[in-house]
């Protein structure tokens, strides 16, 4: 399903898509209310947003409880237990870690990542190496590689990474994120085992690191500020915008759940799931939209529909 309207400012008036857009063909849908976004997407398939304040209070709200494959938004979890257990001493930064591709299944068994799923090369040029800790983590983050996932995973623990997670659900929301297995476990999947995420879910985990104080929630929001996939919330933002998120893509999947800090308006939280039939470029431009207009909004962010 293809969308199109006219782009549109705050105001209502008409305007030129931003010069600074970095989705191409962005115009094909902007200035709309994030409700009528969604409707042109009705029976294309699940889509969730949870579009909300620092303090974790929601705006707008649409199917944000509906758990959607997590893809790698369960990767900022991980990169949460890692932290607290740096914090407690029982690792470090600096540690060094044996770059292997040769994982326990949580079914059992032995599982390993598939390079040609894994966009992130710089990993695996370190097989056979060690490579410190905090190497790994700014790979998983920044570059969303697979195979460091599962090796700081390995460190951390499955149990620890599920934890961070329902630790920060949101009052009042159920706890119907999780995290049950590393990225590319093939054997668990196949026996039903796979990490869950909903858009209130990531809202909870963004709004526990978007408030954390020292050292470590410097570090996490840091590594999420220097995401290099950009194709969805910061995407038509002003340039230079600072956006600390994490996204997560598969065959028919897109999420993107960050929080956008203004210069000129307090911060905000946008997540958006997606699972659907719409081409991939159509659902990163869909995020991109509904971030448009929450921005268009930063400043009376309530009135957004």
């Amino acid at each position: 399903m293809t969308l199109s309207a006219v782009c549109h400012d705050a105001d209502g008036l008409p305007v030129t898509p931003s010069a600074g857009c970095r989705v191409r063909c962005c115009d094909w849908v902007s200035g709309m209310g994030i409700a009528e976004l969604l409707q042109q997407v009705d029976g294309s398939g699940e889509f969730g947003v949870w579009l909300g304040r620092l303090d974790g209070g929601a705006v707008f709200e649409h199917e944000a409880e509906r758990p959607h494959y997590s893809a790698s938004t369960m990767k900022l979890p991980v990169a949460m237990a890692m932290m607290r257990k740096v914090e407690a001493g029982e690792l470090a930064l600096d540690q060094p870690v044996t770059v292997h591709n040769d994982f326990e299944s949580a079914a059992g068994g032995r599982f390993g990542v598939d390079p040609d799923e894994d966009e992130a090369p710089a990993t695996w040029t370190k097989l056979g190496t060690r490579v410190p800790l905090g190497w790994l983590v700014t790979e998983m983050i920044t570059r969303s590689s697979n195979l460091a996932t599962d090796l700081v995973l390995e460190q951390v623990g499955i149990a620890a990474a599920h934890a961070a997670l329902t630790e920060a659900t949101l009052p009042g929301s159920p706890a119907e994120s999780r995290i049950q297995r590393g990225i590319d476990d093939i054997p668990a999947a196949r026996s039903g085992i796979s990490n869950l995420m909903s858009p209130a879910g990531l809202a909870g985990v963004l709004v526990a690191v978007g408030n954390q104080e020292g050292v470590s929630g410097d570090y996490l929001r840091d590594l999420l500020a220097g995401n290099q996939w950009n194709g969805e919330i910061p995407a038509q933002l002003p340039a230079g915008t600072r956006v600390e998120h994490k996204n997560g893509w598969d065959s028919r999947i897109r999420h993107d759940g960050g929080v956008v800090r203004p210069a000129d308006a307090d911060p905000f939280v946008l997540v958006v799931c997606t699972t659907s039939e719409l081409p991939d470029t159509d659902a990163q431009k869909l995020i991109a939209s509904i971030a448009l207009e929450a921005w268009n909004h930063r400043h009376d962010l309530e009135v957004v529909r």
